[in-house]
């Protein structure tokens, strides 16, 4: 493997739009959930709702955080509303599989969903075995990506030391934090709804366009 990349011995990837594209648009059935939710929750309109949560998105790093601080939202309750989609607009893709299964070390999923949500696209994909453990947002306390916490609590939880470590995600704002960690970062670009937001070669060691492809030039 080049460079860096020859000393990894485990390998974190962000899940939603990274392990899959963007344009399957999981996120456009999750949006409706929330804007629903929030307008339930706070007797808004579709559109007052709309702006909410989006507004909670930017400022918190995810909705849930800022219904959290906001609203005392109960995380379990707001997650299982939200992610209550279809997955089946996702498709098996083995050769993600076989380009996984080959890379060397440890694999570990890296998400501000939860688990459950996580089982469900990674069963869809036909990639959750490929996996060793799921660090979702239960498992961050709450502070999601890119809070520095999610990151030092992750390596303290699985034992990751992130000078050997790679973390890949599509919205190149999470890298920094990775980056600054010692881990070497990919960023994948895709066409993720704020996915460029502080793009900054000084923190992004690689630019994916599609991981599947990169990863069998990876592990060929």
């Amino acid at each position: 493997m080049p460079g860096r990349l020859a000393g990894v011995n485990c390998w974190l990837f962000d899940m939603d739009n990274s392990l899959y594209q963007a344009s399957a648009n999981l996120f456009a059935q999750i949006d409706r959930k929330m804007e629903a939710y929030v307008g339930e929750l706070l007797g808004l309109g579709r559109e007052e709702a709309r702006l909410l949560q989006k507004r909670y998105f930017h400022e918190h790093g995810t909705t849930l955080k800022g219904l959290m601080l906001s609203h005392g939202v109960d995380p379990y309750h707001f997650l299982a509303a939200v992610h209550d989609i279809d997955t089946s607009v996702l498709d098996v893709n083995p050769r993600l599989h076989a380009s996984l299964m080959r890379l060397p070390g440890r694999r570990i999923v890296f998400t501000n969903g939860d688990r459950p949500y996580a089982e469900r696209v990674l069963t869809a994909l036909g990639i959750l075995d490929c996996f060793e453990d799921i660090h979702d947002i239960h498992a961050m306390d709450y502070h999601p990506k890119p809070d520095p916490r999610a990151y030092s609590g992750l390596c303290a939880a699985h034992g990751v030391d992130p000078a050997r470590a790679f973390f890949v995600d599509d919205m190149a704002h999470n890298l920094k934090p990775a980056h600054a960690l010692g881990m070497v970062t990919g960023w994948v670009n895709n066409g993720s709804e704020r996915g460029d937001h502080g793009h900054s070669p000084d923190f992004i060691d690689h630019e994916i366009a599609d991981l599947t492809d990169w990863l069998e030039e990876l592990t060929a």
